[in-house]
């Protein structure tokens, strides 16, 4: 399915949730999922991917200043409300790239829409609970620690403070809060998600940082095991953020997607 036009959207919905999604390029169908740092931390892949895909981006309810309703505090009713927007546009055959918290989400969706997908890339994806292999608890880190333990030249890639102005420290912490509402509540993960996993036997590429302390390339591969459809491919020099450090490379993993 194509469109020529590249522009900001939003949807309403009955139940009165709005959502905000970017809707790029022409070609075949990608929703992208970003992570707990926002829709920022994956614009760049999202401007590449629509070179030659129609990419659909949402932003998570309450994610970059937009709109969460009260009652709307669980990953699952995301993949609900993301299901219901591939409905609304009426795709089909939907290769889905769902990068740290977004991998849940992609992971949700599978379960409730998996006739309408192509496929998945979990980049670096969190959502299931992996026994001696738990997520860090990036609620209780300063930004320098978070970098620290995300990139593996944080000196290169990781955020200093004291260059951000305060619009942006503010939007920052709005986002954790947020993210903390959808998983901190639930240590980032679903006890039963695993299991289920094996009932979704969609193609899956799980792309794993080789220095990701986040979430560790043990979980990574216990990820891939979880479906009877997949494969690990690790980028090297490498941590939690593939698309920021590693661009290209996982630009090439993804493009192997059938």
């Amino acid at each position: 399915m194509t469109n020529p036009s590249s522009s900001l959207r939003q949807e309403t919905f009955a139940d009165g949730l709005a959502l905000t999604f970017d809707d790029r390029g022409s070609g075949p169908a990608v929703l992208v999922l970003h992570g707990g740092g926002g829709p920022l931390t994956v614009a760049r892949f999202v401007e590449a991917m629509s070179t030659h895909a129609r990419v659909i981006a949402p932003v998570h309810p309450g994610f970059a200043g937009t709109p969460r309703p009260e009652r709307f505090d669980r990953v699952e009713q995301i993949a609900d409300a993301y299901a219901a927007l591939l409905e609304r546009l009426d795709l089909h055959d939907v290769l889905v790239v769902g990068f740290s918290v977004g991998g849940w989400i992609a992971n949700a969706l599978a379960l409730r829409a998996g006739d309408r997908l192509r496929g998945l890339v979990l980049v670096n994806g969190a959502g299931v609970m992996v026994d001696g292999e738990p997520c860090a608890d990036v609620f209780s880190l300063t930004p320098q620690q978070l970098s620290a333990l995300s990139y593996h030249d944080p000196a290169r890639f990781g955020i200093d403070p004291a260059t951000l102005t305060d619009v942006q420290k503010a939007g920052m912490a709005a986002n954790m809060r947020t993210l903390a509402v959808y998983g901190r509540a639930r240590d980032m993960g679903d006890p039963a998600l695993r299991a289920r996993l094996a009932s979704v036997r969609l193609p899956v590429l799980v792309v794993w940082g080789a220095s990701d302390r986040v979430v560790t390339p043990a979980y990574g591969r216990a990820v891939a095991a979880s479906f009877p459809n997949a494969r690990l491919e690790i980028i090297e020099r490498c941590g939690h953020m593939p698309q920021i450090e590693q661009p290209e490379r996982l630009l090439e993993l993804v493009a192997t997607m059938p």
